[in-house]
C-alpha cells in the first residue's frame, strides 16, 4: 500500500486518488500568475491546519513579511502563528542567498531536516534555486542530490517551476523527468481575465486521473479544483497539450 500525503485542496486530492505519494518530490510548474506560490502556501498551511504535520518554506524569491502577508491576503489567518509556534519553519531569500553557495544553505537546512520534526516541505523557486549554478549539469547534480536529502528525511516536497508558455507541450525541462510528480498550472487569457486550470501529468508509484481541470483562486479560501472539467469548453483540439 503506497502512503499518501494529503495537500487539503478542495478537489486537487480527488483527482489524485487521495493525494501525493509520501516522501516524494512533485514539480508545480505554470507561467507567472498561475498560482504556484499559492499553492505552496496552502499545502503547508493546510498540513499545519487539518493534518497536524510540520511544514518548512524555502523561498527564493520572497522575505518572511512578504509570505505572510500573501498567506493570510488569501484567509490563512493563522499563518504567523504558526511560524511564531514553530509549526511552519521558514528560510527566506535573505538566509538561502546569503553566501550565494549551495553548500552553505544546504548545511544551513540539513540541521533543521535532522528529525522527524517536519513532514511537509516547499521551494519557491527552482527558476531562482537555479542561480547557485554555472551550468545546468551542476544544477542537475545538485536537484538529484538535494531531492534524495529531502525523501531520506522523511519530507514530501513540492517545488515550483516557472513555465514560459501557457501549455507546457514545447516548454518540458529535465526537471520534469526527475522528480516522482509533475502538476501543471494553466491559464488562458479571457476578454473578462483569465480561465485556470490543473493537470496532474504524473505522479509515480499510483493511479490519477489526467484530464484537465477547471481551478480558481478565491479569497479567503486559496485554490479549488473542480471536477466538471466538461463545464469548461475553452480549449479546443490544437490548444490541448494532451
Amino acid at each position: 500500500m503506497v502512503e499518501l500525503t494529503k495537500t487539503g485542496i478542495d478537489g486537487l486530492d480527488e483527482i489524485l486518488n487521495g493525494g501525493i505519494v509520501k516522501n516524494s518530490t512533485t514539480l508545480v510548474s505554470g507561467n507567472p500568475g498561475a498560482g504556484k506560490s499559492i499553492l505552496g502556501l496552502q499545502y503547508i498551511y493546510n498540513g499545519v491546519e487539518q493534518f497536524d504535520e510540520k511544514g518548512v518554506f524555502l523561498s527564493f524569491e520572497e522575505n518572511e513579511q512578504d509570505l505572510r502577508e500573501a498567506a493570510e491576503s488569501i484567509g490563512f489567518e493563522n499563518w504567523g502563528d504558526h511560524v511564531e509556534e514553530g509549526n511552519i519553519k521558514i528560510y527566506d531569500k535573505k538566509e538561502l542567498l546569503r553566501e550565494n553557495d549551495f553548500n552553505s544553505s544546504l548545511e544551513l537546512l540539513l540541521g533543521e531536516l535532522d528529525g522527524d520534526d517536519y513532514e511537509r516541505l516547499v521551494l519557491d523557486s527552482l527558476t531562482m534555486f537555479q542561480l547557485f549554478f554555472d551550468s545546468e549539469r551542476e544544477k542537475r547534480t545538485y536537484l538529484l542530490k538535494f531531492t534524495d536529502i529531502l525523501s531520506e528525511n522523511n519530507l514530501t516536497t513540492l517545488m515550483t517551476n516557472e513555465q514560459g508558455t501557457v501549455f507546457p507541450e514545447t516548454d518540458i525541462g529535465l526537471e520534469n523527468f526527475l522528480t516522482d510528480g509533475n502538476i501543471f498550472l494553466l491559464q488562458t487569457p479571457t476578454d473578462s481575465g483569465v480561465n485556470r486550470y490543473a493537470w496532474v501529468a504524473k505522479m509515480r508509484k499510483k493511479n490519477i486521473d489526467t484530464d484537465i481541470f477547471p481551478m480558481e483562486i478565491l479569497e479567503g479560501n486559496g485554490i479549488t479544483v473542480h471536477e466538471n472539467a466538461s463545464a469548461f469548453s475553452m480549449m479546443n483540439d490544437n490548444d490541448s497539450p494532451l
